[in-house]
């Protein structure tokens, strides 16, 4: 096989996983009030759905990225797709939320397999020149994942039930297993002799563990502990990497690499501050506004239909132009569509959320391919599998806090019931307080992004 057919086989199989891991995410948050009616789960545990899946991918999603890079990129991606799909089916068949949680957490795993390693792939098989180019296209898959999901979800829920949302993966995820045992011959690994930094990983899960569960429960006295806990073992686990011979996460990525360090805290705020709203729009136009699902879907679609589109374009001018100028533009777009958000009431016409999801796909797509590209291309290539990683544990934890956020905000107002008409008015002033944090986190972050300084 020559050396364009290997790196097109790459980059469609990276492709691929990138657009499995955030459908079944935008999927199943369509399905969440039908998946609530079913298993008579309140809108904290409804939140729990989401959050289960994000948590346990960001607790792997580092631990694997060095396993990648230590015994092969390619072999844990292909455990990955296969996990994904086995527990897709495991997720579908769920009799009670308790087993449902479960099975999302095995997908979250999984999910960490695939994201850690699928970037780090394509950044061994492309050279600087063509990295924008082929992490647009990567980026778009993501959106069109996150595009594909409300609509096809939607249409699914409606027609056939919540649970055909999981049996839709099965086949996607049998292709990918196909064509990497057919095609990819190929394994890349860089840190040969290295080991995994198992108190490090123990650190690290347990600080995301405490946090978000603690931000579950608040605001009972309790939670308070688990956050102090959290915080503990955070710093235990930056003391711990300072130290380690092997870390799990190089301290010295942040210390030493400036763009590495605020491309990172970037992506963590503009995932923080945008993760929630499909969560939150979803229950809003089906309980407030009264539509149905497919309907629904059809509505939601338009944010990351308009990132798909705009993506790949977005990375091609990261090639040219500093990627801090057009990625902070994009946050800058974004924290303007947050701010019309707010103004969401029961008789706002569709057309404006039509008109203001696009928007927020438009500084999506500005921020995410460009800013990708800056911390991939600021490391050396011995280190893609753990800025890959570092990077999608940003978006993890970004999109964890992002739904710890609506917890929070959720049990306060509401508390743990379910949205039924008599908590509306409640439901609406959580969705306002909502937008007003998200639209703060995001104005913040256009000047992480702006600081950053020049890759070039």
């Amino acid at each position: 096989m020559d050396e364009s057919s290997k790196k097109n086989i790459v980059l469609f199989i990276s492709t691929l996983g990138s657009f499995l891991t955030p459908f079944m995410g935008s999927a199943v948050n369509i399905a969440l009030p039908s998946i609530g009616k079913e298993l008579a789960m309140s809108a904290v545990l409804l939140n729990w759905v989401a959050t289960t899946y994000l948590l346990s991918a960001g607790i792997f999603l580092v631990p694997f990225g060095s396993l990648g890079d230590l015994y092969g990129r390619k072999r844990i991606f292909l455990y990955g797709i296969i996990f994904f799909t086995i527990s897709s089916v495991l997720c579908s068949l769920s009799p009670n939320a308790v087993l449902l949680l479960i099975f999302r957490i095995f997908q979250g795993v999984s999910g960490a397999m695939i994201m850690s390693t699928g970037i780090a792939m394509l950044t061994s098989v492309f050279p600087a020149e063509e990295r924008g180019k082929v992490l647009g296209i990567n980026t778009s898959a993501v959106y069109l994942g996150l595009s594909l999901g409300p609509f096809l979800g939607g249409i699914l829920t409606q027609h056939l039930g919540w649970r055909s949302v999981f049996y839709i993966n099965v086949p996607i995820g049998l292709l990918a297993i196909a064509i990497i045992l057919w095609k990819l011959e190929d394994e890349w690994k860089e840190n040969k002799e290295e080991k995994i930094d198992f108190i490090g990983f123990v650190l690290y899960a347990s600080s995301l563990t405490c946090l978000i569960y603690g931000i579950s429960i608040l605001p009972k006295i309790h939670s308070f502990l688990f956050i102090l806990l959290s915080l503990i073992s955070v710093i235990a686990f930056i003391f711990w990497e300072t130290k380690c011979k092997n870390p799990l996460l190089n301290i010295n990525l942040f210390r030493n690499n400036v763009v590495f360090t605020l491309s990172n805290l970037s992506a963590l705020i503009n995932y923080s501050a945008t993760f929630g709203i499909t969560f939150i729009l979803s229950l809003y136009l089906q309980y407030i506004k009264g539509i149905t699902p497919q309907n629904a879907g059809m509505i939601l679609l338009f944010q990351p239909l308009t990132m798909t589109l705009l993506s790949p374009f977005a990375g091609r001018i990261s090639d040219k132009i500093e990627p801090r100028i057009v990625a902070s533009s994009g946050m800058a777009l974004t924290t303007l569509a947050l701010f019309l958000f707010i103004f969401l009431t029961g008789r706002t016409p569709f057309p404006y959320i039509i008109a203001n999801l696009t928007l927020l796909g438009i500084g999506f797509a500005l921020f995410s391919s460009p800013n990708t590209n800056a911390v991939m291309s600021s490391v050396e290539k011995k280190f893609y599998g753990i800025a890959s990683g570092t990077l999608g544990t940003m978006r993890l934890i970004g999109q964890m806090t992002s739904m710890g956020i609506i917890m929070l905000i959720f049990a306060i107002q509401i508390g743990k019931v379910q949205i039924t008409p008599e908590y509306y008015p409640s439901f609406l002033i959580s969705m306002q307080i909502i937008f007003i944090i998200f639209t703060t986190f995001c104005f913040f972050g256009i000047f992480t992004s702006l600081a950053r300084g020049k890759l070039r």
